[in-house]
């Protein structure tokens, strides 16, 4: 138990904060927890030794792969995954430590890999990185529920979303809709980790990790009408705002919330490109197909934004308006109305960026947040910036505005850091 720890234990006591029994069942509760707790560090060594152990193996077995015969061979590409399975096979009935299973875990699903691509080269097995990835994803999803393995769901994240960009952006036409399948099957397992570990940091990598492997693998479903493909994205940083908001997401520290950073982000970025007048008139009105593919992801897609957000209010999952959460709804009206006049929908998306940042402002200002302040002024800024290539506006003016919007850093950071001093004067004169 750390020194800190207990001297503020000993400090309570002497102080009459609470009784010594109280102070020795408090000790002894730390200290049962420290004892169960997993040794992270250890965890760490151990998948690395793991994979360095694989790999070693494996650089050991090509630099003298054409000398085997191909029997020797195939005995060879079956050894690690026999090794593999031992170790966690005895794992699980031993009942080791979080370790052995991670460790086992990570050295089980590269050996996995490694037999799949010898056996393919023993064997003159014709197979695209694709199929590959899909026969690895599949023969190791199990081992993330049998081992309860923490590192396993983030490599089936990684190489699911390989898969993806895999099949759907090198192969053509294709679409991976598997790739849904797979992120659905370990929603249980992340969803558990969330209720139980939510504050420790694996499930806030998972947090990033997961809103990044959709961004990136969602264009490999948009094939032909490159038009609804934007509308795709601005519906699913919905759906990240949405989630990023409720009371779960929205009470963690804001680097733990990956959700709403993306979604927020993506929105914003999405929004910019949509203010100018030419991506209306010359892309969005082109060849647009609504019997497509593309246009049936988009209804998919807005109707499990609107479903978290009504269900969201209707659980009181989240308190108080946030205008970010309904930027999907705006822009899916915009986008139909900019198929009718193209002046209309860029005029109010300039409208909606300037509103997003000046109550993105207000709300910095009334929570004393420097972060969510300083993001706004940089929306509006961004915004100006934008129109700075497309407007006819003098030097002069355009030069006003950016010193303006300077002087409103200043100003609005000068206000925070006013109220916060004051705020911290009145909390130390109650005390």
């Amino acid at each position: 138990m750390k020194s800190k720890f207990q001297s503020d234990i000993k400090e309570l006591v002497s102080e009459n904060v609470i009784s010594e029994e109280i102070a020795s069942k408090i000790e002894d509760y730390y200290i049962s927890k420290q004892i169960n707790a997993p040794n992270r560090l250890l965890t760490i060594f151990g998948v690395l030794g793991s994979a360095l152990i694989g790999m070693g193996i494996i650089l050991i077995l090509a630099h003298n792969w054409d000398n085997f015969s191909k029997t020797i061979k195939t005995g060879f590409a079956f050894l690690p995954l026999i090794i593999g399975q031992a170790f966690v096979g005895f794992s699980i009935l031993k009942e080791k430590s979080a370790v052995w299973k991670e460790a086992s875990g990570v050295f089980l699903f590269f050996a996995v890999g490694a037999s799949l691509a010898l056996i393919s080269q023993i064997y003159n097995i014709s197979d695209d990185t694709s199929s590959y990835l899909l026969n690895w994803i599949w023969l190791c999803l199990p081992l993330i529920y049998l081992l309860k393995s923490n590192m396993l769901i983030i490599l089936h994240v990684v190489f699911v979303t390989g898969y993806a960009c895999s099949y759907g952006y090198f192969l053509g036409n294709e679409t991976p809709w598997l790739y849904l399948l797979f992120i659905v099957l370990m929603l249980p397992y992340y969803i558990n980790m969330l209720k139980h570990y939510g504050d420790e940091n694996l499930p806030s990598v998972l947090n990033w990790l997961v809103p990044l492997s959709l961004i990136i693998s969602l264009g490999a479903f948009v094939k032909n009408n490159e038009q609804f493909g934007y509308l795709i994205y601005i519906i699913l940083f919905g759906i990240f705002v949405n989630i990023g908001k409720t009371n779960f997401f929205n009470s963690q520290k804001l680097r733990r919330n990956g959700y709403y950073v993306l979604g927020s982000l993506g929105t914003v970025f999405m929004l910019l490109l949509a203010s100018f007048k030419w991506l209306w008139e010359d892309v969005f009105t082109h060849n647009l197909q609504f019997n497509s593919q593309e246009f049936y992801v988009v209804i998919t897609l807005f109707c499990v934004s609107s479903s978290v957000l009504i269900l969201s209010n209707f659980k009181k999952w989240y308190s108080g308006f946030n205008i970010f959460q309904f930027v999907f709804l705006i822009f899916s009206m915009l986008f139909f109305i900019g198929l009718m006049d193209t002046l209309a929908p860029t005029i109010l998306v300039n409208a909606l960026i300037l509103i997003l940042g000046i109550l993105t402002v207000k709300e910095g200002i009334v929570n004393l947040s420097f972060s969510i302040l300083n993001y706004g002024l940089l929306i509006i800024s961004a915004l100006i910036l934008c129109r700075f290539f497309d407007t006819d506006m003098s030097f002069v003016v355009r030069g006003l505005l950016f010193v303006s919007v300077g002087f409103g850093f200043f100003f609005a950071n000068y206000i925070i850091l006013k109220k916060q001093k004051i705020s911290d004067k009145n909390k130390n004169s109650d005390l």
